[in-house]
């Protein structure tokens, strides 16, 4: 088995009028979040979330503005998803990006990862969130 990297990013995508795409989890119905995933051997950073991006809604994340907020948080894995990680890994890393797009565009979802998506006003997106990480994330927009 392959064991995921314990260390990821977040991507929160929004746009210039201050909507928010969050999309609810396949494997956990009702757990609405940003783009995230974990780092593959050799990526940078950012090359994650481009893939990332690509990967969960289809969007060409080059063709916008993806910009590093340069906010790193260290948090412990959910138990339910922890058998993804090497044996005794309890923690990861994650990295936020911000994914600015000119209008709210319509998404394809990964099969399997994702079952629905909707944009949001910021603070409504941040409250959806069940990660505290992420809902952070997204209050820090008018910051940025």
């Amino acid at each position: 088995m392959t064991y995921k990297t314990p260390v990821s990013v977040l991507v929160v995508i929004h746009t210039v009028d201050g909507q928010v795409l969050l999309m609810e989890r396949a494997d956990a119905p009702g757990f609405w979040q940003s783009v995230t995933g974990s780092q593959d051997a050799g990526e940078t950073l950012a090359q994650t979330a481009i893939r990332e991006v690509r990967e969960e809604t289809g969007l060409d994340a080059s063709q916008f503005a993806l910009t590093d907020w340069g906010i790193e948080t260290r948090f412990e894995i959910y138990e339910r998803w922890r058998h993804r990680y090497a044996p005794g890994v309890t923690h990861n890393t994650e990295h936020v990006f911000g994914l600015l797009l000119p209008s709210a565009l319509p998404v394809a979802l990964a099969p399997g990862e994702h079952v629905k998506y909707r944009w949001l006003p910021r603070e409504a997106a941040a409250k959806a969130c069940f990660s505290p990480s992420n809902a952070a994330a997204i209050r820090r927009l008018p910051d940025l």
